[in-house]
């Protein structure tokens, strides 16, 4: 039987282009649009949350799977860049998400193809269980850089 699970967040107007964000899990934080929609510079944006929602779950998602395929993960950083169209009526939607993982993990004594099979076929489980990867329409790509130390 599938189970559901809710989530919440709570917005607040503080005027002009400001407001302030409480999530369910206690965190809080003003933003703004971004400057390119009148907002205002250095503040978090829902384009920043897009981007950072997908790319934090699929890095938790890694995390598991590394766990699960006995993978040992010595470091994990990943960029995402999400680009944005914009049309001519000014409607805006993200057309793609790109993740450019860097991954050091050790070979533990094995042999350093075979971790890196492990390591892709890890990132593949991650994208194909992220729940924010999952429910987005944008395209996405991923060129990991995977360092196997021994």
């Amino acid at each position: 039987m599938a189970q559901t699970a809710v989530y919440h967040t709570t917005v607040q107007w503080k005027g002009e282009h400001w407001g302030h964000l409480t999530m369910g899990n206690g965190p809080e934080m003003d933003f703004s649009a971004p400057p390119d929609a009148h907002g205002h510079e250095g503040v978090f944006t829902p384009e920043d949350a897009f981007v950072a929602a997908a790319n934090t779950c699929v890095m938790m998602m890694f995390i598991w799977a590394c766990e699960r395929f006995k993978i040992k993960l010595l470091a994990y950083e990943c960029r995402t860049e999400g680009t944005k169209l914009v049309e001519l009526d000014r409607t805006e939607i993200f057309t793609r998400l790109h993740f450019r993982p860097l991954i050091r993990v050790s070979a533990a004594g094995e042999k350093p193809e075979a971790v890196e099979t492990r390591v892709r076929r890890a990132l593949q489980s991650a994208q194909k269980y992220s729940l924010v990867a999952n429910s987005v329409k944008s395209e996405i790509a991923v060129e990991p850089e995977i360092v196997i130390e021994e």
